[in-house]
């Protein structure tokens, strides 16, 4: 539901970094949107289908303020894939596989870019670039792939946080009994508030950055990459 924009160290970085993360971030929203619902449909809710939401089609998936927070502070959000709990045979464990679904799908694009990238680089080793505008475009397209595998780790770990109204909250609450469940569930609103002013004033960075960065470093000994 949530991602980060890689932060520049200037504003001309900034732009930059914007241009090449923009595209990636589209993707792994819609593809987290599209995973969500389509795991639901298979498990007998047809609400995310109906609404042709199970698309990778970006703008299916666009929510303005979400996208404008993602401009102004760092993060932002797609558009929740509606879910009807009450076409579900097993309501906990579907709950549990539908919420999963996201963050598996941003890890596996995260190997994708990196199996990409591994391929880039090789092919960039055995290549002399004849001019400067080659060489840098070549720099961009690499970091392109990077910002591939870095936004859909940072994605999928960040909506792995165990509270509403993030995926990690779906595996956690499966396990509650069902009136704390719903209990917990009627203060979503305050919690969601709650975890973005931490967002905002950086409390939970550290955290989410010790994961991100773990996460990094195993693609980095899998794929062999300077990551």
């Amino acid at each position: 539901m949530l991602g980060y924009l890689i932060q520049g160290n200037s504003i001309q970085e900034y732009i930059v970094q914007l241009l090449l993360s923009l595209p990636v971030v589209l993707l792994a929203l819609s593809v987290h949107e599209t995973a969500h619902g389509y795991v639901a449909y298979k498990l007998g809710d047809p609400t995310a289908h109906s609404l042709g939401r199970l698309t990778l089609n970006p703008a299916k998936h666009f929510d303005f303020f979400g996208f404008l927070c993602m401009l102004l502070f760092g993060f932002g959000w797609a558009k929740p894939v509606p879910i009807n709990t009450r076409y579900f045979k097993k309501p906990k464990r579907d709950m549990v596989l539908t919420g999963v679904a996201g963050p598996i799908s941003n890890f596996l694009l995260a190997v994708i870019f990196a199996a990409l990238l591994k391929g880039t680089l090789l092919v960039f080793s055995h290549v002399y670039f004849t001019n400067q505008t080659a060489s840098l475009m070549a720099e961009y397209f690499a970091s392109f792939l990077y910002y591939g595998i870095y936004l859909n780790v940072a994605l999928a770990i960040f909506n792995l946080i165990p509270v509403p109204p993030f995926d990690g909250s779906r595996i956690v609450l499966a396990f509650l009994p069902t009136h704390l469940y719903f209990k917990i569930m009627r203060y979503e609103r305050y919690i969601y508030i709650a975890v973005l002013v931490a967002l905002l004033f950086g409390v939970l960075s550290p955290a989410l950055n010790f994961l991100t960065r773990s996460v990094m470093d195993l693609l980095s000994l899998v794929f062999a990459l300077p990551l």
